[in-house]
């Protein structure tokens, strides 16, 4: 049996601790999942797990690219993960891979290729090892909202339609893809669900590797909130802005070689720097005061707290929709394991014994419990997910435009509430009534041209 072990959850929540567990219990090697912490000499800002706690087991793409190295794409992060799954398996160990990536990871655990990946990286020459913005081949990469969508409209209507026009993110991805790939995203996306079909009707497993199972960390919002703001604090004690010095002192030397570093891309978009990017900004303003200094220094820090806390929303998002939608195409779902870490002092019963007893059973190849029978937490957000795959079956997200209220939904069902919503039924009698209103005019005006022209048949 060649079992692969895949350990996923929110930041904050003990991912790279239940790996070491795992690892250390099952002669395992470590496998990082995180794009942030693949980057060389930055440990607290991407939260690398210390040393001391790795329990001496290896560690792989775990501070392994450089500041001025490119960015990984999906497809070299699944080829290189790929094969040292194979070579941790050759020598006998269990492969675990941990991470919050979680595209990054689920690339790995499903078979279907996620579309656009790495087209670069494996149909092409190698990237460069400079920091080059994909921008600089396709200038209007950089365009406003409105441009991106009006070219994406014209190259691909149908994947314009699934996003929202202010979505610059998606939109400018669905281009990227058509200018990487000459291809269309819709036709890509069209393939790829066309396979999984077939897959599926041939009863071929979607998850790449059978004995697969999938720990997710998970525990209460507002302790999980707690954990995340005091996280920020120890990061400060340990020399966060140190790091984020460091980095910004990089950027400023590259800049004066007249080299432009893509900011959208890689470390430099890593929670931590670019919060405090314009403190240190200021630093270089000799006008500013020590107070003002100070006070940016405080705000900084607290968005750090916000978006460290957005983040982890994120990826619990990321796992309820995305990887959950996928387990349940591929009829895997008893494959995803919640644990609750609310209870840090109860880790051992809550985390660490019930992870090893259902690794254990895989292994002695008897059949796994249900999920929901972990903990109560377990019952109430899987039950929950369950429930939802039953009453209301995902579909493909089309976007609709109400001309009368000059408002977009992305989705048939924001669609629905639209058309029923107090707002938009007062929109369609204001609509009416100026119809009314123009229609009156019209005919007035209309009177007024004939009254002239029958007095002069009368002459």
């Amino acid at each position: 049996m060649d079992p692969l072990i895949a350990v996923v959850g929110a930041t904050g929540t003990g991912k790279s601790k239940l790996a070491v567990d795992l690892a250390s219990r099952f002669n395992g090697e470590i496998i990082n999942g995180d794009a942030m912490q693949m980057y060389r000499g930055l440990p607290i800002i991407t939260n690398q797990i210390p040393v001391d706690e790795r329990n001496g087991i290896p560690h792989h793409l775990l501070s392994c690219v450089d500041l001025d190295e490119e960015a990984w794409r999906i497809g070299k992060f699944k080829k290189e993960t790929l094969r040292l799954i194979e070579e941790i398996r050759a020598r006998g160990k269990t492969p675990v891979l941990v991470g919050g990536t979680h595209y990054y990871t689920q690339a790995v655990l499903f078979k279907d290729q996620l579309v656009g990946e790495g087209s670069e990286d494996e149909d092409g020459p190698e990237p460069s090892t400079e920091l080059v913005s994909t921008s600089e081949k396709w200038p209007i990469l950089d365009s406003p909202p409105e441009v991106l969508m009006e070219k994406l409209t014209e190259v691909d209507p149908v994947m314009a339609q699934r996003w929202h026009p202010k979505d610059a993110r998606k939109i400018r991805r669905s281009l990227e893809i058509y200018f990487q790939t000459g291809r269309r995203a819709s036709e890509i996306y069209a393939e790829q669900q066309m396979m999984k079909n077939e897959a599926v009707s041939k009863n071929e497993g979607l998850l790449r590797f059978d004995n697969t199972l999938i720990f997710w960390v998970h525990a209460e919002k507002e302790i999980l909130n707690s954990r995340l703001n005091a996280r920020v604090g120890d990061m400060l004690k340990q020399g966060l802005m140190s790091e984020a010095q460091a980095m910004s002192d990089y950027l400023r030397d590259k800049r004066s070689e007249g080299i432009d570093v893509d900011l959208t891309r890689g470390v430099w978009v890593s929670i931590g720097f670019k919060e405090l990017a314009p403190y240190f900004e200021a630093l270089q303003q000799p006008e500013k005061s020590e107070k003002e200094l100070e006070e940016l220094r405080l705000t900084c820090i607290e968005s750090i707290r916000n978006a460290t806390r957005q983040y982890g929303r994120s990826q619990i998002k990321w796992i309820r929709n995305k990887l959950w939608k996928s387990l349940s195409d591929a009829g895997m779902t008893h494959r995803l394991y919640l644990l609750d870490s609310s209870d840090v002092g109860n880790w051992k019963t809550c985390i660490t014994e019930p992870s090893e007893k259902l690794v254990q059973t895989m292994l002695d190849g008897e059949p796994t419990p249900d999920p929901k029978s972990l903990s109560e937490l377990a019952k109430t957000v899987l039950g929950a997910k369950e429930e939802q795959t039953r009453e209301k079956p995902e579909s493909t997200t089309k976007c609709f435009t109400c001309e009368i209220c000059r408002k977009t939904m992305a989705g048939e069902e924001q669609w629905k509430i639209h058309l029923t919503s107090y707002g938009h039924k007062r929109g369609l009698k204001s609509a009416a009534k100026k119809a009314e209103r123009d229609a009156y005019f019209r005919k007035t005006e209309l009177e007024s041209q004939e009254a002239p022209e029958s007095e002069a048949s009368k002459v």
